[in-house]
């Protein structure tokens, strides 16, 4: 079954205690897209200028994401981010950003995609993701991210857009701000109240928190001792949750249970992520590995 993703694309310097990587592919759209596209079709829509490289067009044919909906915009020049990680790879400083494009509207939803089914709403203003949104009359799951800045300045419309999915995603700092709390279980009860049926608290290192109108889960992040970059971890999390959702595999795209597999498969793609720069490891591995390496996160995380 097809996934939409809607994000951005950008070119991105990273600079990382390992190295260095100038004018890479990056952008949320991009990992996302990498990352679900190991269990499902996906099809995204995005805008780039007319400076984007062609070569990187071949990511996309790789992954075989359907570009259909990937606007290359004439007279304008593609976002672009260069950020600079610490010793630790957790504390990261951005040292320059261009919105470029990304500050303009979104490209049309192509008639075609308008079928899909599965929608993930990525991190911009929450009045744009509902006026996505809309499109998708029939969808069956709908996810959305969203950060700080949205909670702080449009707080009014972000709670109508938490009316109408069925799951968001957002980091631990995020969870706090939202809900005025100090405690992160009573924070994602808060939100689930708010409107979702479930809501997944990405803490980096540490994993993850779901809570679910059927229950609670923990996961742990997978112990990786080669950490290049962490660039697109989180987005790469998000497209694992999802593209296995979305896939032939799940029938029941709400089960607790699935959803507690869908965070295990987020957890190990984004652990090849971290791996490289952009997506160079991505490119490397297959489904086989990622369900030999979840075999092994299995057998970690065993107590019995």
């Amino acid at each position: 079954m097809s996934l939409i993703v809607t994000g951005s694309i950008g070119i991105d310097t990273v600079i990382t205690p390992v190295g260095r990587a100038e004018n890479v592919l990056g952008g949320s759209c991009v990992y996302f897209s990498a990352a679900a596209s190991f269990f499902t079709p996906v099809r995204l829509v995005a805008a780039v200028g007319e400076d984007f490289p062609d070569e990187h067009m071949g990511v996309f044919e790789h992954f075989d994401i359907d570009t259909a909906g990937l606007e290359r915009r004439a007279g304008a020049k593609t976002f672009r981010w260069t950020g600079e990680y610490q010793q630790n790879m957790n504390d990261r400083e951005t040292l320059a950003v261009e919105l470029n494009v990304l500050g303009e509207q979104l490209p049309p939803v192509p008639e075609a995609f308008k079928d899909s089914k599965f929608i993930f709403l990525a991190n911009t203003h929450p009045s744009a993701q509902l006026a996505l949104l809309e499109q998708f009359p029939n969808a069956e799951l709908v996810v959305a991210d969203t950060m700080d800045l949205w909670i702080n300045t449009a707080a009014e419309e972000l709670a109508a857009l938490l009316k109408k999915i069925d799951g968001l995603v957002l980091n631990d700092s995020e969870a706090l701000l939202l809900t005025g709390e100090t405690n992160m279980v009573i924070a994602s009860q808060k939100i689930v109240e708010m409107g979702p049926k479930f809501v997944v608290i990405k803490k980096g290192e540490h994993g993850c928190l779901l809570n679910h109108t059927d229950g609670v889960a923990v996961l742990h992040a997978y112990p990786s001792g080669n950490v290049v970059d962490p660039t697109g971890a989180g987005d790469s999390f998000a497209g694992g949750m999802m593209g296995y959702l979305a896939s032939d595999q799940v029938s029941d795209h709400l089960d607790l249970g699935a959803i507690k597999r869908a965070l295990a498969y987020g957890t190990i793609v984004a652990s090849y992520n971290i791996e490289s720069f952009t997506l160079d490891r991505l490119r490397e591995i297959t489904r086989e590995d990622i369900d030999r390496r979840l075999a092994e996160y299995a057998d970690i995380i065993r107590f019995d």
